[in-house]
């Protein structure tokens, strides 16, 4: 069957799903990219002909996909054409995301053809406390640009649209993950829970004390609009807006916030292994 194009859709906030999917898009080979980039703001009611491809790329927060992506994506629609389903995960574990991505899509006029979980760096990473930092790297990119190899041979060899089958995600090879360390993490996480107290952090990213030079890029990264500059000429979070992604801490280019959070420690300690990329098409 002839793709005409192949369309990016994404949330990003740190960049991390966009680059995964960035390489997919680019594997296929497949005409003009599109991105839909739903990071900073909604766009505008779209549908995607069933004439182009749509790789769709998402972050997990907590196990499931991040519900400001699901509430953008809102305003995208399919009109019965392939779609691959991608979330990205911070080496912890991705849950139920990939599956409820999948069922999203379907919702919405997407056949799912192809679907993967990729590894990128945790919204909580620091110098300190490192999670998955520097991923996705240059062999993540690689398998993601060869996926998107094999999505696009695989759209060549169909017949048609609706010879091809849409894939049951749930098959999906999941990420080995040693038993000790999950049950560390689990246990140290009740503890947290039953003696919050003990292990207070910040409800959301603040400012390091006289490291702030006001270039306000902070602010121009939310995806939500949290950060704002107050009437001392300080730009601080709203903590109901914000959804801790962590993308003003990450690019601040003069290390001005900080999130001190206690799950940074337990997620650097007991999920040090490197988790595989897992596709199924």
């Amino acid at each position: 069957m002839d793709i005409r194009m192949v369309n990016l859709i994404t949330f990003s906030p740190t960049h991390t799903s966009k680059h995964v999917g960035g390489a997919i898009a680019e594997g296929t080979g497949l005409g003009t990219q599109r991105v839909v980039d739903l990071t900073l703001e909604e766009v505008p009611a779209t549908t995607i002909e069933d004439d182009a491809l749509a790789v769709v790329t998402v972050p997990v927060y907590g196990g499931l996909v991040a519900p400001l992506a699901l509430e953008r994506l809102e305003r995208v629609h399919g009109n019965g054409g392939p779609a691959v389903a991608v979330v990205v995960y911070g080496n912890r574990a991705y849950e139920k995301a990939l599956e409820q991505l999948s069922t999203f899509l379907a919702r919405a006029g997407f056949k799912v053809v192809a679907a993967g979980t990729f590894v990128g760096e945790h919204s909580y990473s620091t110098d300190l406390y490192p999670i998955a930092a520097g991923r996705p790297d240059g062999d993540d990119l690689l398998q993601a640009r060869d996926f998107g190899a094999r999505v696009a041979e695989a759209l060549r060899q169909a017949d048609s649209l609706e010879g091809l089958q849409a894939v049951d995600v749930s098959h999906i090879r999941r990420p080995s993950q040693p038993l000790l360390p999950m049950l560390g993490f689990a246990r140290q996480v009740l503890k947290m829970r039953r003696h919050p107290e003990r292990y207070a952090g910040s409800v959301r990213p603040e400012p390091v004390p006289g490291q702030c030079n006001h270039c306000g890029r902070c602010a121009t990264v939310c995806p939500t609009g949290a950060v704002s500059r107050n009437e001392a000429g300080e730009y601080e979070t709203q903590a109901d807006r914000c959804i801790r992604c962590c993308a003003c801490v990450k690019f601040c280019p003069s290390h001005a916030r900080t999130f001190d959070t206690p799950f940074a420690a337990l997620l650097s300690t007991y999920f040090k292994q490197p988790k595989e990329n897992q596709i199924i098409l």
